[in-house]
């Protein structure tokens, strides 16, 4: 794939799902540096916490487990991390250090909750395996997320249309963070789950002022 972007202009791949959610929590948290805990927050960080040690790697003869693993892409200008890659054994893939045969790539994301209505989970994850694709020189065609309250894995295919979606999300969100946009707020029912429901005031904000504007209005 093509470098289109310098590492200093890299965004967080954690960043997608955000975006594919909304936009404005996006440009909030990645854009104007804001922030805010709630209940899903927290369980979702005790969740990974479980999950994230760089150290820890289960081995067997027919999978490799690596966690927390360090992701990049140059074409899409993200990076991160990765909750976990099981390698598998296969006619096809990469080699491994201190492993013989082929291994496959699979990322596996964890979630503390249950499978969304809307692409956000699919969109990262799939542009966890772009990384993926171009950091080993390899093709993924799927990978998995696991929920918390199901306690169970959901398959997911990396279509094209779905990564065209993580292309054309990375691209918008390129445009806003250079120019250093927020999008209005625009109130819709899934806002009351927000944790930065309070931040951003969807039904008291003004759609052509900023957050910090606001709030430094407020606090004169």
């Amino acid at each position: 794939m093509k470098n289109l972007y310098n590492e200093d202009e890299f965004l967080l791949i954690s960043g997608i799902q955000h975006f594919a959610f909304c936009s404005r929590q996006w440009a909030l948290i990645h854009v104007e540096q804001l922030w805010a805990e709630n209940v899903k927050t927290i369980e979702g960080q005790h969740l990974h916490n479980r999950v994230d040690d760089p150290f820890l790697k289960d081995s067997g003869n027919q999978i490799e487990v690596w966690r927390s693993v360090s992701l990049i892409s140059y074409s899409l200008g993200l990076t991160g991390r990765g909750d976990v890659v099981e390698f598998k054994t296969g006619d096809s893939g990469i080699e491994l250090p201190g492993k013989t045969g082929w291994w496959t790539p699979f990322p596996v994301e964890y979630k503390r909750g249950k499978p969304k209505p809307d692409e956000r989970d699919e969109v990262q994850l799939c542009a966890q395996a772009i990384c993926m694709e171009e950091m080993f020189e390899t093709t993924i065609e799927e990978g998995a997320m696991f929920y918390g309250e199901t306690r169970r894995r959901a398959i997911i295919s990396f279509t094209k249309e779905l990564r065209q979606q993580v292309v054309d999300y990375t691209e918008e969100m390129h445009r806003l963070f250079k120019l250093a946009i927020t999008p209005p707020p625009v109130y819709k029912p899934h806002c009351k789950s927000c944790s930065l429901f309070d931040v951003c005031l969807p039904k008291s904000i003004n759609r052509n002022r900023t957050v910090i504007s606001y709030l430094k209005r407020e606090l004169q």
